[in-house]
């Protein structure tokens, strides 16, 4: 089968061919319910959730204007999404003093273990993330697992870029406190 371009999908819905829609679902959703599943850490919930925003993309179709493009817009609807969902749970989150972020530079961030295997370090990472609020886990996310630009991230998130940047400057921050407390643990 020959892929077309999400426009020329887009189109043919609006025209009324929904049959269509079944080609930007086959397109986007793994990376919607990875998205969705990083910010719930639920299994089943980003499932149900993947579900609701393709329902919700798709009643919203009309809409749609190409202002951004639709893997912008359909994002934007599945990080909505999963933090609301992840909001009515209310999960408890670690609250890192500022005090404890202020005082490392950029270096001391971005210098490397001292020798451990690369999949401690990712055990240890995914910890981390892990405690990091749900919004503040997505934004990281989008960032670096999704590859979003800033821009990308401010289009999804619906906050300026200016914001965003300022808020992966301090999640980094917290990650890292968070990642030297786990490797002083062990």
């Amino acid at each position: 089968m020959e892929l077309y371009s999400d426009t020329y999908y887009i189109e043919r819905i609006q025209a009324g061919d929904i049959n269509s829609f079944g080609c930007l679902l086959d397109r986007y959703d793994r990376q919607v319910f990875s998205l969705i599943r990083k910010i719930v850490e639920n299994r089943e919930d980003a499932e149900e959730l993947t579900q609701d925003v393709f329902l919700k993309a798709f009643r919203a179709l009309p809409t749609f204007r190409g202002m951004c493009s639709f893997s912008t817009w359909i994002y934007r609807i599945a990080y909505n999404t999963a933090i609301s969902a992840t909001r009515k749970k209310r999960p408890v989150s670690l609250s890192i003093d500022e005090y404890q972020q202020s005082d490392l530079s950029e270096e001391e961030m971005q210098q490397t273990s001292d020798g451990n295997d690369a999949i401690y370090r990712v055990e240890r990472l995914e910890a981390a993330l892990g405690q990091l609020p749900p919004d503040e886990r997505a934004l990281i996310l989008l960032f670096y697992m999704e590859q979003k630009n800033v821009g990308e991230i401010a289009e999804i998130t619906g906050i300026t870029v200016s914001n965003v940047k300022i808020k992966l400057f301090r999640i980094r921050k917290k990650l890292f406190v968070l990642l030297k407390d786990l490797e002083e643990q062990t």
